[in-house]
């Protein structure tokens, strides 16, 4: 399995580009997001990989952060979800839009991908829920101190949705402890 690539950036035809190791190049897909923060032709490039083997293919995929790589890895999983669908996805939208979507299972925004119907968007929000969402950044991708983190937990374990914890989480200062926030979320849930 190839995992990384550190090579001189040759080509950029999106969505491949073409990367020289040592002198062998090689062809790497990617999406938009990682597409978009390439250095210029000639330059150093470092990629995480991803190698699917097919029977008539061996095909590499290039991600600019390990989070890509992970939810491409997701992706792929599911049936009816190949390696262009998924970097579709990834173009379409970023890792922490896709989390906050699967969290709030808010199918309309996955249909705004072309190649995603809404079954298809079904079909993602079901199998993703409890991968993605709260597991990827909850409430917008933010990177949560292990207080708000324990918080969106405890409300999680004591039944409620991820939507519902994530609503009230947005009641809750930064700064707050986890006693606290608990205290404070309950409460914004109560008034809901």
């Amino acid at each position: 399995m190839i995992g990384r690539l550190s090579g001189i950036l040759l080509e950029k035809n999106p969505p491949q580009l073409l990367v020289d190791c040592n002198g062998v190049g090689y062809e790497v897909n990617v999406p938009m997001s990682t597409f978009y923060n390439l250095p210029s032709l000639g330059e150093k490039v470092v990629l995480l990989t991803h190698l699917t083997v097919r029977e008539d293919a061996h095909i590499l995929f290039g991600f600019g952060a390990a989070e890509e790589r992970n939810v491409f890895k997701q992706l792929v999983k599911i049936t009816g979800i190949g390696a262009r669908t998924a970097l579709s996805i990834l173009s379409g939208m970023s890792v922490a839009d896709l989390s906050n979507a699967i969290t709030l299972q808010e199918s309309g925004r996955l249909t705004k991908i072309p190649g995603i119907g809404k079954k298809t968007a079904e079909r993602l929000l079901l199998e993703l829920k409890g991968k993605l969402g709260a597991d990827l950044g909850a409430a917008g991708g933010a990177i949560h101190s292990d207080a708000t983190s324990d918080v969106l937990n405890a409300l999680l374990a004591l039944g409620y949705s991820d939507k519902e914890a994530l609503l009230a989480m947005k009641q809750v200062p930064a700064g707050s402890g986890v006693s606290d926030g608990i205290k404070l979320a309950l409460k914004a849930l109560s008034k809901a």
